[in-house]
């Protein structure tokens, strides 16, 4: 299966995805009730713009129990389609579980960070995307300013408490 997925993805032209979808499609009439396939199906829709179509697959997905990396994705995946189509604080709340389940997760904060932009919560989104950067300062020039931007991040978080 993970090849036959590959395989899709190795095609997929963003501009034009309806072979992407027919692809995928096919694959899941040949496994109906897949979670990993009714996850790709969904992104497929989402990259081709259609929101709407891929929120039903996301939803189907999660009600299959996916798990690991691939339950990762799904989730950050549904939540930006959610913050796409409006719907913030449903976006919030499939972050907050993607959060519960994957704590250390830099994808999920950054579609948190979109999110609570979005949700007019510069500060929160900010705190997100700077826990980010700083916890990655060896790869950057942060050097010295690392534990202060992390304070900052957590005072962000907190409501810039006085």
């Amino acid at each position: 299966m993970a090849e036959a997925i590959r395989r899709g993805y190795d095609r997929r032209d963003r501009a034009n995805m309806a072979p992407t979808i027919a692809y995928f499609q096919a694959l899941l009439a040949e496994h109906p009730g897949h979670p990993v396939l009714m996850y790709e199906v969904g992104g497929a829709y989402d990259t081709a713009g259609q929101e709407e179509t891929a929120r039903s697959y996301y939803e189907r997905a999660l009600a299959l129990d996916l798990d690991g990396d691939v339950l990762r994705r799904c989730l950050c995946q549904y939540a930006s389609t959610l913050r796409w189509l409006g719907e913030l604080d449903e976006s919030l709340a499939v972050l907050d579980r993607a959060r519960r389940e994957f704590p250390d997760s830099d994808s999920v904060r950054v579609f948190r960070a979109l999110t609570l932009n979005d949700a007019q919560r510069p500060d929160e989104a900010v705190a997100e995307l700077l826990t980010v950067v700083t916890g990655h300062a060896e790869v950057t020039d942060l050097g010295r300013w690392t534990v202060g931007l992390r304070g900052l991040a957590q005072w962000l978080a907190d409501g810039r408490p006085a």
